[in-house]
């Protein structure tokens, strides 16, 4: 089968392909003709050997595909690599059916990124009616589903992104305000924008952008930590902790992969927020299988909007 193999850690041209033997079956995984294989910033810490879990050479990245069983049972689910290949094996506690209505492209949106959003906003944060929240890269895959959840819910939505174009796009999204994410003084535009200090707030940039964030928070208020996009780790300055009483908090999607009913229960909601027609995931740009090197350089560069994916069935021209 046709798969991107990585044989060496570095930039996007170490994702080759490759003609790979099967996946040998292994007990309580299923078998999944891959129809898109989702791209995420997960995938680039992978390639830059700087994952939180290592990974053994050689390696097929990818973390969620969405395809069928049997030729028939049209499933997404998550995978721990294996993902950007014409076939992958996924545990049966995390693979769903696709209900009619829902697209391919809307479906791979949900798997990571969906599960994510829901899971930062109503099981780390725990966000309320009425709170304000601060969301970054909030046109991106997963910011833009959070921007819609958290909106949905009652919470007041302060947007972080880089550009004009994605600033808008979030503020459509239901954003309340969208502040440019580049700014140095981003933290007084933060507490301008939300007319005070803020109760929540998500990270995903590091470095200085994790400092910038966190001084918006308010005494007693809560973040929680999912990336470090920038390349830069922050440390967690626990003199303000203390004397602000915050509570900053990290997610890793993977630790719930065992958990009998989170990923049940948030990939149902997500199905039915997208079937009710408020929910919208931002279906970006599809690349080929053979183009995965491509869709890293776009998604390192921050240009694109919304989910990326590998057709797996799409050949690149010569």
């Amino acid at each position: 089968m046709r798969a991107i193999v990585m044989r060496e850690f570095g930039g996007p041209d170490v994702l080759r392909p490759e003609d790979v033997p099967e996946p040998a079956p292994r007990g309580g995984h299923v078998l999944v003709e891959v129809a898109l294989a989702g791209v995420n910033y997960a995938d680039v810490h992978v390639r830059g050997d700087s994952y939180l879990a290592p990974v053994e050479l050689p390696y097929i990245p990818g973390n969620e595909v969405v395809g069928t069983v049997d030729g028939a049972r049209r499933v997404v689910g998550l995978c721990r690599g294996g993902g950007y290949a014409e076939r992958a094996l996924l545990h049966r506690k995390v693979i769903w059916d696709v209900p009619d209505g829902i697209s391919d492209e809307q479906a791979v949106a949900l798997a990571l990124q969906g599960n994510s959003a829901w899971h930062l906003l109503f099981t780390s944060l725990r966000i309320t009616p009425g709170e304000t929240v601060v969301i970054p890269a909030a046109a991106g895959g997963l910011g833009s589903l959070a921007v819609q959840l958290a909106a949905h819910a009652g919470a007041k939505v302060i947007g972080l992104a880089g550009s004009p174009e994605k600033r808008k796009l979030a503020e459509e999204l239901g954003a309340h305000a969208v502040v440019d994410s580049t700014a140095e003084d981003l933290t007084e535009r933060i507490v301008e924008a939300a007319g005070g200090p803020v109760r929540a707030a998500l990270e995903m940039t590091g470095g200085v952008t994790f400092e910038r964030t966190l001084a918006a928070v308010a005494p007693r208020g809560r973040l929680a930590v999912y990336g470090y996009a920038g390349g830069e780790l922050a440390s967690v300055p626990t003199r303000d902790l203390m004397e602000r009483s915050l509570t900053v908090s990290g997610f890793w999607l993977p630790q719930l992969y065992a958990d009998r009913t989170a990923l049940p229960a948030s990939m149902q909601a997500l199905f039915d927020a997208v079937a009710a027609g408020w929910l919208k995931p931002l279906t970006g740009a599809t690349y080929a299988l053979d183009e995965a090197a491509r869709a890293h350089r776009d998604l390192a560069a921050r240009t694109p909007t919304g989910k990326l994916a590998l057709d797996v069935a799409r050949r690149h021209p010569a």
